[in-house]
């Protein structure tokens, strides 16, 4: 146990080398977006006329509004993710849509098509759900996370911020989003409030490789014949400081909830004061919940404290996912498992 405990902690310090944020600008550890970003108009949400909607508008890029988080949320519960639910159809979708369409025999347009609805609306399930407050959820643990690394490591954990970003997380959408849902209600123990229905989607059965398309930044959880179950958004690191190898690697070991050791000696450009520490647990963690270490040193899958970045920027290297993909990944994904990265 001891020795295995070792070689875990041996990876996540050599994780270091490809974690983002730390310092780095551009990156999605550690820089939350901009309030400007996060900022979208308030309106209270019809719950029947949203689920209940049959029409079937074409969705593109640039697209926005319900028809796009019912396309999100849909392609979510089918474990194809577009990263944060949000009512706007950008990158990230455009990507999924086509990798769905792929996998469902349909014209890879990466538009939301007819068919396209057709095949989302097969199993039936509402877009949107009630869900009450729980006095667990309420009470946390949450605490505000410094900027300052030198501040973190002074932290015995690094937990979610607020309950906003908690039930945001849980249910697979922004807060600014989660807020627009539930646009005047108060978020506390007992309330009611209106989520995407994400936690109810069957997952794949039988997966047994990993396949990344690296240009298109999207992760394929496969069958054993190479047919894609499930797709995931993904964040890489840029071809000047540590860029994704093309070729086969294999997944090593997973550790769930883990920390993670600061070194500014194996990264580039960080503050002339700053110090070796280790950052603690938690889902605001630079790696998040989930890290699946991968037999290229220094390599691993993970999480991140910045789900709306992923898909969006350039990391210091490894493979980001949202905390809750990587979790959902982590579920099918076992050691042993090949991990493919096409060009």
């Amino acid at each position: 146990m001891a020795l295995q405990q070792s070689l875990v902690r041996w990876r996540l310090l050599a994780a270091v080398m490809c974690c983002a944020g730390l310092g780095w600008a551009g990156t999605d550890a550690l820089a939350k977006p901009s309030r400007a970003a996060q900022k979208q108009n308030a309106a209270p949400i019809d719950i029947d006329a949203f689920n209940n909607a049959t029409d079937t508008p074409l969705l593109r890029p640039g697209s926005r509004g319900p028809a796009v988080a019912r396309a999100q949320i849909l392609l979510d519960r089918a474990w194809y993710s577009s990263g944060e639910i949000d009512g706007r159809f950008a990158a990230n979708m455009q990507r999924i849509v086509k990798a769905y369409q792929l996998a469902h025999g349909l014209k890879a347009t990466g538009t939301v098509t007819p068919q396209t609805w057709q095949a989302l609306r097969e199993e039936g399930a509402p877009a949107l759900v009630r869900y009450t407050v729980t006095d667990k959820d309420a009470v946390g643990p949450f605490e505000k996370i410094p900027a300052n690394n030198n501040d973190r490591g002074q932290l015995k954990a690094m937990p979610y911020e607020s309950l906003e970003e908690a039930l945001a997380e849980r249910f697979h959408t922004s807060t600014a989003y989660l807020k627009q849902l539930n646009a005047g209600a108060k978020l506390a123990a007992g309330s009611e409030i209106v989520v995407p229905n994400v936690n109810g989607g069957k997952p794949p059965a039988n997966a047994a490789s990993i396949e990344i398309d690296k240009a298109a930044r999207v992760l394929y959880l496969l069958d054993a014949r190479k047919r894609p179950l499930a797709a995931f958004p993904i964040s890489i690191g840029n071809e000047k400081s540590d860029p994704l190898p093309i070729g086969v690697m294999s997944i090593k070991n997973e550790v769930k909830n883990p920390s993670f050791t600061y070194d500014p000696v194996l990264l580039k450009n960080q503050p002339k004061d700053a110090q070796k520490m280790e950052l603690a647990p938690g889902p605001n963690n630079p790696i998040g919940n989930i890290w699946l270490g991968l037999s290229k040193k220094h390599w691993g899958i993970h999480g991140t404290a910045n789900p709306s970045n992923v898909g969006h920027s350039e990391t210091n290297g490894c493979i980001h996912l949202t905390n809750w993909d990587a979790e959902r990944v982590s579920t099918l994904a076992k050691a042993g498992f090949k991990v493919d990265v096409r060009p």
